[in-house]
């Protein structure tokens, strides 16, 4: 009976560890969107309202770069396929994950250059381009390595678990990058209490908590049953 129990409750944390993560996606993407339409006038490419353009950094950052990552990494848990069907769906979303990162860039220089303000002065700034950097130098490796051509099996072995601990370490930067800009943006608009301020620190609190969840389907023997 207790061998039964204690089955149940290891074949039901892969569900709990699965929908907590989606969850937090979601939640994420709305608070994300509420934000930045309620509180900072929208995004835009081009617009004479220069934070629009601004905007859309945080939106493709978060949305594009951070979230469809953390869904490439989780896919060969979460998607019932063959192997090679999930090499091509975890390669589709990092490409798009690397486009988001690539815009999200592009739209801030573009704001700073509109506005005259320097570029990459702040701890910020770095991490985050250090992170873009080393995600397309990951994507490639990775494309090379166990797509095409493709190294021997014995050689892919062996570096796997490197690649595994690699992209890790790399979602996480993208974490702290999220972070640090959260917090630069909080002081810079002098948020201290309300709606806005609030809505700033809970994207802050469910980024790390969806980096948690996410590394641990990837570091432990989870799978969606």
């Amino acid at each position: 009976m207790a061998n039964h129990r204690s089955s149940d409750r290891t074949s039901a944390l892969p569900v709990i560890v699965f929908t907590l993560t989606h969850l937090l996606v979601v939640s994420i993407a709305a608070l994300v969107l509420v934000w930045l339409m309620r509180f900072r006038e929208g995004f835009a490419f081009t617009s004479q309202i220069k934070a629009k353009i601004f905007n859309l950094h945080p939106l493709l950052m978060v949305l594009g770069f951070i979230v469809f990552s953390g869904e490439a990494m989780i896919t060969y848990k979460s998607i019932p396929a063959s192997r090679q069907a999930l090499k091509l769906i975890h390669l589709m979303l990092h490409l798009i994950a690397l486009a988001s990162g690539i815009l999200g860039v592009y739209a801030v220089f573009k704001f700073h250059n509109e506005l005259h303000i320097p570029h990459m002065y702040t701890l910020h700034s770095w991490i985050g381009l250090s992170t873009i950097c080393l995600f397309g130098f990951q994507l490639l490796f990775g494309f090379f390595s166990f797509l095409f051509p493709g190294a021997e099996s014995a050689t892919r072995a062996r570096i796997a678990p490197w690649h595994v601990f690699f992209g890790v370490v790399i979602f996480f930067m993208a974490i702290v990058s999220a972070e640090t800009g959260l917090t630069e943006k909080f002081y810079f608009q002098r948020l201290k209490r309300g709606q806005e301020a609030l809505i700033v620190n809970f994207i802050g609190l469910l980024l790390l908590l969806s980096g948690i969840t996410v590394s641990l389907i990837v570091v432990l023997p989870l799978r969606r049953i």
